[in-house]
């Protein structure tokens, strides 16, 4: 390769892989797949090695990956929290375990096989055998401060089994394949975007500013290393994971020692057929020198220790023949085409259906019915349509285009020019009421225990209900008629229906699906308005006064209390006695009424604390710089918030500004 075709070729992975850090880091949404990401960090470096001369310092093999947020307090963590080099065979798995044996002078070496979890790394701390922080691995020298939302993870001790004087360890934290399928069964049915993946949705999770969001996600972790340990010593990494699970630690699962690289090989393979078994995501082993004071000898790189090394599973694909794209009609009208192809087994399970999200997904791929199409489980979990095999195409396979008319009520169909979805017009189409009496009755909105989708549909199949509030005019002679019911359960369902009625006008406002609402927008509205009547009333200008609520919002509350099947429902439910007021801890005081923004480091007190002040003396705190925003609480290194605010006309204080603030001086 010429020096010229060199550079261009390594600015090219530069940027590929900078935006890639930057969608999976930062955002949330990854674009492209571990193990394509893998390869090409690989190729850089080889690259960058061959030709030292074109290495800069932004370029993505300097990094460990991740960037802090603004939002959480910044850790400098005391042991670096390094990654992994990866392995993808095992010529290259041969080739590591021998610089390993060179480096040490030894024939054979002992090692520990793991498996890779794939979740976000984190760092848990204890003193005194109490856990007192946990952060991200960040850039791997400075994370996150996430203490509250790891506080959420039952998993985790809060109090050791000893009284250990300091303790730093690291796991993975991750989201169960059960509670990822649940968590995006409720995004679906509630429209909301959903997850890749349940690492995506582990990071997402972890990086809430509300705890009890977190609390929610049914999250979990694997301890798999000591950082470091007062009063303690250890000769093995098997034997300190041993003393960590007597300490009260879930560690890492399934783990053995090997002797030599062949017993490695086989464990790898052994751990691999695991893969499509295990109800939590891996995407390798890692393998790791047993003997700490090994480790010591053989050291590490500037990101990557030298004893361990990461063997890297690649995706399964399996070929098969889409037979249809069937419709699914959404609670809001939103209707999503989804592939029914050949039954074919993938990650460990049979699987004949794909949601292909929208007709732009559709024609970006060019999906005909009929194509021989590619299919891969994303995440090993939700399956996915991620190529068309042109080459077997038949002559007359038609371009897919959506049709005019609902599939389920047969009226039209429309789409707006800014949206990616189809919508079904008729806001009483059987399938948009299904939906919307699920997600009513879901857990975050009316939460009616034992009303699951199955009951939803044997009741609207029975002619019992027609929507959410004939839910509150069932009896229990209606409940036991159903089959797989008998007195006490039916007792059971409408004491819960009855229960639900003193939820709250937040909780209504959210189980009434309105679009662009979900649950944090519904209490912000509550909040603002206090009563039903008082949010019919306002306007799509009054309703974005709201801190976090947009004009698009603001509009389809409006849009949707100018409808009258909304004000009938809506009078139904008062009459079945729902209780539609909000009842706020009113919190007087200074800040009454003012919105306040925080950006930067303050010298004399963390942000967490400046927003628990500014929000006892009754204000208001918000993540995002507006209009609408009084103050920006700027410290140190305050950034593009505070350049917002001056092109705004925003009020700029200091904590010494705040401080006087709160003593009338200011």
């Amino acid at each position: 390769m010429e020096k010229t075709e060199a550079k261009q070729r390594i600015d090219e992975l530069k940027e590929i892989l900078n935006e890639a850090n930057r969608s999976y880091y930062i955002l949330d949404a990854p674009e492209i797949s571990d193990f394509e990401y893998d390869k090409l960090i690989r190729e850089l470096i080889v690259l960058e090695e061959e030709y030292p001369e074109y290495k800069t310092q932004d370029s993505p093999s300097q990094r460990v990956g991740g960037g802090v947020l603004e939002g959480f307090e910044q850790v400098t963590h005391a042991v670096q929290m390094q990654s992994l080099t990866d392995v993808f065979d095992k010529e290259e798995l041969f080739d590591f375990d021998n610089r390993t044996k060179s480096s040490l002078g030894l024939d054979t070496v002992e090692y520990v096989t793991e498996l890779k979890i794939d979740g976000l790394s984190v760092s848990l701390e204890y003193r005194d055998g109490m856990f007192f922080r946990g952060s991200t691995r960040g850039d791997g020298n400075i994370g996150e401060d996430i203490t509250n939302n790891l506080r959420t993870i039952k998993s985790i001790p809060l109090k050791l089994t000893e009284q250990i004087p300091y303790l730093e360890v690291r796991g993975e934290v991750f989201m169960p394949k059960p509670a990822f399928l649940r968590l995006n069964e409720l995004r679906e049915v509630a429209e909301e975007p959903l997850f890749a993946n349940p690492r995506n949705a582990a990071a997402g999770s972890l990086r809430q500013l509300d705890s009890s969001v977190t609390a929610q996600r049914s999250l979990d972790i694997f301890i798999f290393n000591v950082q470091a340990v007062e009063g303690m010593e250890f000769v093995t990494h098997s034997e300190s994971l041993d003393y960590m699970r007597k300490l009260g630690f879930k560690v890492i699962p399934d783990r053995r020692i090997q002797h030599g690289i062949d017993e490695v090989y086989d464990e790898i393979m052994r751990l691999g057929e695991m893969r499509g078994n295990l109800d939590f995501e891996i995407d390798g082993a890692v393998v790791k020198v047993n003997s700490l004071e090994e480790r010591l000898l053989l050291g590490s790189n500037s990101k990557t220790p030298k004893w361990a090394t990461a063997y890297k599973y690649p995706p399964e694909r399996q070929e098969t023949e889409l037979i249809d794209i069937v419709l699914q009609v959404g609670r809001t009208g939103a209707v999503t085409p989804n592939a029914v192809f050949k039954p074919v087994r993938v990650a460990g399970s049979l699987v004949s259906r794909a949601t292909l999200h929208n007709i732009d997904f559709i024609h970006s791929k060019d999906i005909r019915i009929g194509d021989h199409i590619i299919i891969q489980k994303a995440g090993d979990v939700i399956p996915e349509v991620v190529e068309v095999i042109k080459d077997k195409r038949k002559p007359d396979a038609a371009k897919y285009e959506m049709p005019d008319d609902c599939p389920v009520c047969g009226e039209p169909l429309e789409r707006i020019d800014d949206e990616a979805a189809t919508r079904c017009t008729n806001s009483n189409c059987p399938a948009q009421q299904l939906r919307s009496i699920i997600h009513f009755a879901s857990k975050g909105a009316m939460e009616i225990d034992g009303l699951g989708p199955a009951i939803v549909e044997k009741l609207i199949d029975e002619g019992l209900v027609k929507t959410c509030a004939d839910l509150y005019e069932l009896k229990k002679d209606d409940i036991v008629s159903l089959e797989g019911f008998a007195e006490k359960s039916a007792s059971n369902l409408i004491e819960s229906i009855e229960n639900s009625k003193s939820r709250g006008l937040d909780r209504l406002l959210f189980a009434l699906g309105i679009r662009l609402i979900g649950s944090r927008a519904a209490k912000l509205i509550a909040e603002r308005f206090g009563t039903i009547e008082s949010v019919a009333e306002a306007n799509a200008e009054q309703i974005a006064e709201i801190p976090d609520i947009g004009e698009k919002m603001a509009g389809s509350v409006e849009h949707y209390f100018s409808e009258s099947a909304s004000i009938e429902l809506i009078e139904h439910l008062r009459k079945c006695g729902v209780d539609m007021t909000y009842e706020a801890v009113e919190k007087g005081g200074i800040f009454s009424g003012k919105t306040f923004v925080i950006t930067g480091t303050l010298p004399g007190m963390k942000r967490s604390e400046a927003k628990k002040l500014i929000e006892d003396n009754g204000g208001k705190v918000s993540s995002s710089v507006s209009k609408k925003t009084d103050y920006l609480l700027a410290g140190d290194e305050a950034g593009s918030k505070l350049d917002k605010a001056n092109k705004l006309g925003i009020n700029v204080i200091s904590e010494e500004d705040l401080e006087k603030m709160l003593d009338n001086n200011f």
